[in-house]
């Protein structure tokens, strides 16, 4: 589409000036209000910028003028517009000298946040993403790098890109010690967090929120917000002494009592077993990435409160039958069966299994949580020695209490008791 005639005629009196040209494109572009309709000013700016830089003004000039041209593209305040006459000012810039580098990044963050104000997550980070950072022509702190890499990460994370995300936070990491910007900080560490959380490292990503609830620079609000994250993020980690400490650490802090997820979260770390209705209302809760299903089909939840569950029931019963402890997980023999031997493997759980008979024995105690440091080994007699410690312990207890008796009410023991 051509130009308005009135933004065309005034162009092209710019164009046939004999003498300074830069400052007739200014005045056109402060009265381009005027000059333009609604329906033919993208038509129009795109007219200007192709007319300016025909016109071979000069870097300084042209410079000014585009300049110019940003700012009056700021003041409509239009974001479809800033994308479409934005994006095509841009691909004119990519075929100029790298003069205009700060031209460049200004209207990739203008594009970007009219994509954010739209929720096209993707196409902002990408525009951020060609913000030329690593010119020796343009001199970039490493504040300004961050801070523009943590709005890509934070794009990418809106719409579950992590991997993408990560790229820019592994960047992030080489700079961040020298960023003394505490909401760059902030931002940073809950990235990280939410990047964690992701990618089902449920247990880094559960202390790092832990951490960011303690600080001072987020609102009441968030710091919960946060908590809640990491009591979430503690109760989907794997079954283990990690998560128990982890879980400890959480129910000691004196602000859990007034999150919804309290109940659920002391109940885990009482390895008190959870009923179906309180693992559903759980999951009410929870993020789309943390009901996604693993490989067997089952959830990340399902997966974490069978394991609890486990080991909840190795706390209630010396041994049990496959199929018993199968109907109390919700689950067929042989999944518990397999469920059980995965834990003692991994050194989350100690006990040993007797397949011919069906049975596992618990052994109790903490599990170390190294591998293969759950399997408890046979001790031929183990039981019987067990019983007469018992016999021994009862026995001395009863002695205990008969000397007692004859040190305060020697004449009752005599009338009474056989010594």
């Amino acid at each position: 589409m051509a130009p308005n005639s009135k933004a065309a005629e005034a162009l092209a009196r710019a164009e046939s000036a004999s003498g300074e040209k830069a400052p007739l494109y200014e005045a056109l572009l402060a009265d381009i209000k005027a000059l333009s309709t609604p329906a033919t000013a993208v038509d129009d700016l795109n007219a200007i910028v192709d007319s300016f830089f025909d016109q071979a003004l000069g870097v300084v000039a042209t410079r000014a003028v585009l300049a110019a041209f940003i700012a009056t593209l700021k003041a409509l305040k239009n974001e479809d517009m800033w994308i479409e006459v934005g994006t095509r000012t841009l691909a004119t810039l990519a075929g100029q000298p790298s003069s205009f580098l700060d031209a460049t990044a200004t209207l990739c963050e203008l594009v970007a946040t009219a994509h954010e104000s739209n929720e096209d997550f993707s196409d902002a980070a990408e525009a951020l993403a060609a913000i030329p950072l690593d010119s020796s022509q343009r001199k970039v702190t490493d504040e300004d790098k961050a801070r523009i890499w943590i709005r890509i990460v934070r794009n990418y994370l809106e719409v579950d890109d992590s991997t993408a995300a990560d790229v820019y936070i592994n960047k992030l990491k080489n700079i961040m010690h020298t960023v003394t910007d505490q909401d760059l900080n902030l931002h940073f560490r809950l990235s990280q967090a939410r990047i964690q959380d992701a990618k089902r490292d449920f247990l880094s990503a559960s202390q790092r929120y832990h951490e960011i609830s303690f600080s001072a620079a987020i609102a009441e609000e968030e710091r919960l917000h946060t908590l809640g994250m990491a009591i979430k993020c503690a109760i989907l980690t794997p079954a283990g002494p990690m998560r128990s400490r982890t879980l400890g650490r959480l129910y000691k802090d004196e602000r859990s009592v007034q999150l919804d997820e309290f109940g659920i979260l002391e109940k885990i770390f009482l390895d008190r077993l959870l009923s179906p209705e309180e693992v559903d209302k759980f999951a009410e809760g929870l993020q789309p990435h943390q009901l996604a299903k693993t490989s067997d089909g089952s959830t990340v939840l399902a997966r974490a409160i069978v394991e609890h569950n486990l080991l909840g029931a190795s706390r209630l019963y010396n041994n049990i039958r496959f199929e018993a402890l199968g109907s109390l997980l919700g689950l067929n023999a042989e999944k518990a069966e397999e469920t059980t031997a995965r834990m003692i493997e991994q050194g989350r759980l100690v006990g040993r299994m007797d397949q011919l008979e069906g049975i596992i024995w618990f052994e109790g105690g903490e599990a170390s949580g190294e591998k293969g440091s759950g399997r408890a080994e046979v001790i031929t007699g183990k039981e019987m020695r067990r019983w007469d410690a018992n016999v021994e312990s009862l026995s001395e207890e009863v002695e205990n209490i008969t000397n007692s008796l004859q040190k305060e009410f020697p004449d009752f023991v005599a009338a009474n008791l056989v010594v």
